[in-house]
């Protein structure tokens, strides 16, 4: 009786590494294929890169939202006032992943550099964000260097396959 009443009080946490990892991924990931996307079917002006930047920020706090509250109905037990807010604020590496690809962006809107080819930046942004959250993560897992670079790797592909995907499309 004790287990379960412990059990009911404290729900499933998300560990930080996780958090962190499945969100920086996703966002990096996403970022890219926004750029993609966005980048293949407009017109590459500074109004347009301001537009894209929002675009970007827009479908990030969506797929937090979205991912937030995936966590909340899928954890079938139950649930506290706050804990609807903390699985929503749980998915902020998401959002914080593709704020560099936002500014990016926004600074090509802004004049700050060309609006044309910003988005070969951002790819390269996003590839070497998903090395790094690879090679962090597996470190911290008290992995090796030579699996936590193969670990980065496998990451990193992931935002290859984005860039060869929209190469193929083009």
């Amino acid at each position: 009786m004790t287990d379960t009443a412990a059990a009911v009080a404290a729900p499933r946490r998300h560990d930080t590494r996780e958090a962190v990892l499945f969100g920086g991924v996703y966002g990096a990931v996403l970022a890219s294929s926004m750029v993609a996307a966005l980048t293949q079917y407009g017109e590459v002006s500074q109004a347009s890169r301001r537009s894209d930047a929002l675009w970007l920020l827009v479908t990030a706090l969506v797929s937090a939202l979205a991912h937030g509250y995936a966590h909340y109905i899928a954890e079938r037990s139950p649930h506290r006032r706050w804990d609807a807010l903390r699985a929503l604020a749980d998915e902020w590496p998401l959002v914080a992943a593709v704020m560099p690809t936002v500014v990016l962006l926004a600074g090509a809107g802004w004049g700050w550099w060309s609006a044309h080819g910003v988005e070969y930046v951002a790819f390269t942004l996003n590839i070497a964000l998903l090395f790094a959250l690879g090679v962090v993560t597996a470190r911290r897992s008290h992995r090796p260097w030579s699996s936590a670079v193969l670990v980065g790797l496998a990451d990193a592909l992931l935002g290859v396959g984005v860039v060869v995907a929209n190469a193929l499309i083009k």
